[in-house]
Formats: C-alpha cells, structure tokens, sequence
C-alpha cells in the first residue's frame, strides 16, 4: 500500500529552510546514538565505579604475587639461594595501638660448635607480622545478688538490671553497633548478617536483626538531627541528593525516593571546623524538600544544576555556588561519543582551570582568593568568550549546543568561586559523600518502607561523619548506645557527636 507523503512547498527559502532544520534533527539524533552506544559498549572511565576500577587493580595485583611466587619456587628448586622478592612501596602499616604478641624463635644448643664455650646474645633480629583472630561471640551473664536483712525480713536489696538498647533482647550495645556498621557501613544486607551468625548457630531471623536497627536509629535520631543543627550554622556547605528505592507494598514494587546529602568540609582552605555530613530521607525530588531541610541555614550552597536549589537563593539568604564538574562532563560524553573538536577545545580550557585549583589546594583562603584572581581569571573570561562565539556557529539544537547553554546560564554560579576562596572549584567533596549510600543501595537492592529508608539517613549520617572525623564506627556507636541507655542528658548532646567522641577509659585500656 503506497504511503501517503505530504507535499513539499515550492518556496525555495522555506524548502532551505526546512532542510536545514531536517539536517540538525539528524546530527542530533545521531549523537544521542553514539552516546547510547558508549554507554552500552564503549568505554566507561568517566563513570564506572571507584569500586570496580580497584576491583580490577586488585586482579592485576594478584596475578603480578602468583607470577612471583612461581619465580620463587623455581629459584628455590634449582638449590640455588633464594631471590630476595622486591618489596612493594606500600606493604601497609602496623598501628602502635594494636597489642603485640612476643614469639621467641630460639636456638636449642647454646654452645659453641668450635670451643665448646658458651654463647652470649649480641643482638636480635625483630620482625612484626599482621595477625587476626576471627570473629567471636561470646555471652554475657549478668548475675545480680539479692541481699535480706535477717532482722528485717520484708527489706531486699538488689542493684538495678542495667539498661539495654532491646529491652529483654539478647544484643549487648556492642552487637547492635556491629549490625548496623555491617549494613551501613560495610554494606552487609540483614540477610547476610543472619548467614554469618548462623554459621556460629545463632539462629536470628533477618526480622530481629531489623527490629535492633530500627530501635537504635529511633535512639541515634537526636544526634543525627543535632549534627544538621550544627551544620546548618557553617557558612558553607555542599549538597546534593541520589535515588533510594523504596518497597511499595501497595503496589508490589518499589518507588523512587530521595536522599539528600548535606556536607561541611573546610579542609581545602584550612577551616578549623570539623567535617561531617548529613543525610535526610524525602519521598520525592520536589524543591520543597531542601527548602525545608536548609531552614536557617545562610551561607554558601555548592550544588549541582538542579533548579530545585534555586528557591533558595531567591530569598537572598543563601548564595549558590555550581560545579564544574557538572559542565565538564557535558563536554567528556560529547568527545568521548566522536570526533567533537569544540568539545576537546572545551575539555583543555577546563583543565587549565583545574590545574591552578591543584596548586592551590589546602591553602589559606585569602591565598586561594589570590592565585585564582591572577591565574583563574583570565582563563574563565576567555572561556566565556570562546563559548559566547561557538553557540553563534552551530545549530541551536544540537548537543552541542546545550553542553554550551548550560554552562552560560549558570555563570553566575560557576564563578562565585573566584571571588571567595572558601568554595570549591566543584561539588566532588558531597558526591564522595554519596559513594557509600550508592554502594548500600547496590547490595540490599531498596528499603522496606519509607521508615526503613530514613533509618539508614540516620545511621548513615554518623558513620559517615566518623569516618571524616577519624573516628572507628564500631567503637563509637557502642559507646554512644551505652551512653543513652543509661539516660545521657540531653543538654550534653554536643559530647555524643563524632568529631567530639572521647573513648573511655575502660576501652582504652582494652587497646593497651
């Protein structure tokens, strides 16, 4: 059957008009093509997981030991001395906090094979090995005494039972810190934590395990929602935010909800105020949601190029700040899909701005503020310019040209960072942030509820803020939990915040 084809007008302006409107519908699609397929068959260096290229490195590694293990063997079997392996640069270190464990490796005859005289000792060879004790449990059992008077026989003393995180649970605080820093920290899912216990025959349904989790995030939440407090006093933060599947039972799958991610960190430019980051759980992206969150919060705001952020500004109370990053990776996905020389020139501008932002790393504001006005400057004006006179000579609906638009219409923001040498270049600091979230999400798949996903906000907040303060997860959680069983006053909340966590003194000396 012939298909009908509409008539084509006679004007030759409107026919050349139309054909160059057809041949930018192509170029288009045909870009969106090759992105596609770089996506699903080309290389993936400027998104694939931090995670997977050490994975890969780390099977490299392993076949560059087997390779010299073999060399030993056959040195070793030829009677000849064996060859002294090279030493990697990075064998790893021993902290001094670690117990040692002497083992004296001592001769039997301590006679001399020529005169028969006594040996002395001259010296001693030492040499530190790494060991591990696997993993154990162990019970505790708390006897209490009841004492009577024999004089009074209605009086009986006992000492109060000590408070537990589960009441009538089994878990002591210890335990329940180990299941939440194995879910959020090491990306454990309960299931798997109920493998491994099992295999010590404790028997624990997944069910008991999530019961713990939600009863301690029900007790960390204060923290959590002080650390924000805190936080939101700085006069900078980043954020950001990623997806969390979250179960619908109603309609047997699961929805999108959201993460957002809030991080302070002053260290490139010697800020004395500690890192940390926060994580809020919302079931949508709408722009309420930090709206809500960033109540009071004024300062700057490093972000992506969402538009839900810009509410914010229009208060006045809060400047934003963009990310580079951002535009960069328009531009890598156009040069990485084809020959895009625009898109090459544009990448080797940005990278010259970078490399001043290397220079200047871990400097003094002011000296940032400098360096960046001297060397920064003129490379930004004449990237604007040279990007001002390409969008002028291609089409208006290429990729190409949007890479180029959304640069230009968030100046403002992209430059802020000249002109305060407090913000940084991009939003990389809460991306990092992110990492682990991503990684939790990968291994348990989504949340069960709403409920569950804002535990995991909560938990997550802490363990992530641990990690920035340099504070062991493990140990500070049981310390905590301990605390508030035993009714820590909340007028001293600010001593239960990471950055601020002291061990005490019993697990000090357990260390020693």
């Amino acid at each position: 059957m012939a298909t009908d084809v509409p008539a084509l007008p006679d004007d030759p302006e409107t026919l050349k008009a139309m054909l160059l409107a057809e041949r930018a519908r192509s170029e288009r699609l045909a870009q969106i093509i090759k992105e596609l397929q770089r996506h699903r068959f080309g290389r993936r260096a400027e998104s694939l997981p931090e995670d997977q290229l050490l994975l890969a490195l780390e099977e490299v590694e392993q076949a560059l030991s087997e390779a010299e293990a073999i060399a030993d063997a056959e040195v070793g079997s030829n009677g000849a001395a064996k060859k002294e392996t090279k030493r990697r640069a990075n064998r790893g270190a021993l902290p001094e906090h670690l117990p040692r464990v002497e083992m004296i490796v001592d001769i039997e005859d301590k006679t001399c094979r020529c005169c028969g005289g006594a040996l002395h000792p001259i010296g001693e060879d030492k040499a530190e090995r790494l060991d591990v004790i696997p993993a154990q449990f162990r019970v505790l059992v708390v006897r209490r005494p009841k004492y009577a008077c024999r004089a009074c026989e209605e009086v009986v003393v006992q000492a109060p039972a000590p408070a537990r995180v589960i009441e009538g649970g089994l878990p002591t605080e210890a335990t329940v810190a180990h299941v939440l820093v194995g879910k959020y920290a090491d990306h454990l899912p309960l299931y798997r934590q109920a493998q491994i216990y099992a295999r010590q025959g404790i028997q624990l349904d997944r069910s008991t395990l999530a019961d713990w989790v939600g009863r301690a995030a029900w007790l960390l939440r204060p923290i959590r929602d002080r650390l924000f407090e805190v936080l939101k006093t700085s006069e900078k933060l980043f954020a950001d935010e990623t997806t969390a599947p979250v179960l619908d039972p109603g309609r047997g799958t699961t929805k999108t909800g959201q993460l957002w991610a809030y991080a302070r960190d002053d260290r490139p430019w010697g800020g004395e105020a500690p890192p940390g980051v926060v994580y809020v759980y919302a079931p949508d992206r709408k722009a309420e949601r930090p709206m809500a969150h960033l109540g009071g919060f004024r300062g700057i705001l490093q972000v992506d190029g969402y538009a839900g952020y810009r509410p914010l500004a229009e208060k006045g109370a809060v400047r934003l700040a963009l990310c580079w990053a951002h535009v960069r990776r328009k531009f890598y996905e156009l040069a990485a899909a084809g020959n895009a020389p625009i898109a090459d020139e544009a990448l080797q501008r940005i990278a010259e701005i970078y490399h001043v932002e290397t220079s200047i790393r871990g400097k003094p504001a002011d000296e940032r503020r400098t360096a960046r006005d001297l060397a920064s400057r003129p490379l930004v004006e004449n990237l604007k310019l040279w990007l001002d006179e390409q969008i002028g000579r291609i089409s208006g609906k290429s990729r190409l040209a949007e890479a180029i638009r959304y640069a230009l219409t968030r100046w403002e923001g992209l430059t802020l960072f000249l002109d305060d040498g407090r913000v940084e270049i991009d939003n990389n600091t809460v991306e990092r942030a992110i990492r682990p979230l991503a990684l939790t999400r990968k291994n348990a798949l989504f949340a069960g509820s709403d409920g569950g996903a804002d535990h995991w906000a909560v938990v997550a907040s802490l363990i992530e803020t641990c990690k920035l303060a340099d504070v062991e997860p493990q140990a500070y959680l049981t310390d905590v939990l301990t605390r508030i069983v035993a009714d820590h006053p909340n007028s001293r909340i600010d001593e239960l915040l990471p950055w601020a966590y002291a061990p005490p003194a019993r697990l000090l000396a357990d260390v020693a």
